[in-house]
C-alpha cells in the first residue's frame, strides 16, 4: 500500500539539547533529506513546530539561542507548578503566524500527556500554541497547559520518541533521540531534582523503538548536557551536525 508521505521525521524530548535537533536536521538537508511531514515533543515539538512553520534549522537556532531557560519561564505560586510557560507562549505567537496546525508549510504532530485520561494523544488539530506550549511542559517543574477543560503535560511522559503517528502514513522514518543519561554529581536545587527525575522516568522507552523507525539517530556526546542549561546552545547545534553528518543514510 502506498503511504501518504515519503520521509517523516520525529523529534524526541531532551530539554536545552534540543539545539541538536536542529543540527541534525541542517545535515539532513544536505544529503537531500527534507521532512514531508514532522512529529515532535518537548523540545522536540518545540524545534519541529518551527520547522513545519518552513523556517530552515539555522533560522530556528537565531531565534533560540539568545535566549536563557528563565527568559521562557515565570515564576509562580507553586499550586500545581513551580513555572509558568507564560513568556514562550509570547515567543511563539511572535513567529507562528497562525494557531491552526493546518497553516503549517509541513503537516506536523505533537504529543501531550493529558493528565485527567492518563494517556498520550498526538494533536494535529486544535490550538496549535497550546499543544506546543503542554508538550513542552514537564511535570511539576511547569504548570499543565490546559486545553478543552483538560490539564496536558509534557508528552514525553508517556511517549518520548512519538513515532506512533507516523508509522502508517510514512514511507521511511527518521528517528531523532536526545535523551542519553549522563551521570551527575549534584543537583543543587528542586528545579534540577524535578528536570533529572522526569529525564530518568522517560528515557527507557526510547530505544524500544528502534526497529520501528529506518534510521535511529542519537548522539552519544549529548549525555553529558544538562536538559536545562541553554548556554551550550552552539556546541548542542555542531554535535548534532556532526554525528549527522558523518552517517551513511541511504534513501
Amino acid at each position: 500500500m502506498t503511504k501518504k508521505y515519503k520521509t517523516g521525521i520525529v523529534l524526541g524530548g531532551g530539554g536545552a539539547r534540543g539545539f541538536a535537533h536542529l543540527g541534525v536536521l541542517k545535515a539532513l538537508e544536505e544529503k537531500g533529506i527534507k521532512p514531508d511531514v514532522i512529529s515532535g515533543v518537548s523540545a522536540g515539538a518545540l524545534a519541529g513546530v518551527f520547522i513545519a512553520e518552513g523556517l530552515g534549522p539555522e533560522e530556528v537556532m537565531k531565534i533560540m539561542k539568545d535566549h536563557k531557560f528563565t527568559d521562557y519561564t515565570k515564576v509562580i505560586m507553586p499550586v500545581n507548578g513551580l513555572l509558568s510557560l507564560e513568556n514562550l507562549e509570547d515567543m511563539l505567537k511572535k513567529h507562528i503566524q497562525s494557531d491552526d496546525f493546518d497553516d503549517l508549510q509541513l503537516p506536523f504532530f505533537t504529543a501531550v500527556s493529558n493528565l485527567y485520561t492518563g494517556k498520550v494523544e498526538y494533536r494535529n488539530s486544535g490550538s496549535l500554541i497550546k499543544s506546543v506550549m503542554a508538550s513542552v511542559s514537564i511535570p511539576v517543574l511547569f504548570s499543565p497547559v490546559i486545553i478543552e477543560d483538560s490539564p496536558f503535560v509534557d508528552g514525553g511522559l508517556l511517549d518520548n520518541l512519538p513515532i506512533t503517528p507516523l508509522e502508517d502514513i510514512c514511507e521511511k522514518i527518521i528517528a531523532v533521540s536526545i535523551s542519553p543519561v549522563q551521570e551527575i554529581s549534584k543537583m543543587d536545587n528542586i528545579l534540577r531534582v524535578a528536570a533529572r527525575t522526569f529525564q530518568l522516568s522517560v528515557n527507557n522507552q526510547s530505544h524500544k523503538k528502534k526497529e520501528i523507525c529506518d534510521v535511529f539517530i542519537e548522539p552519544p556526546a549529548l549525555a553529558k548536557y544538562d536538559i536545562l542549561d541553554t548556554t551550550h546552545a552552539d556546541e548542542l547545534f555542531e554535535i548534532g551536525y556532526g554525528y549527522c553528518k558523518e552517517l551513511n543514510i541511504d534513501f
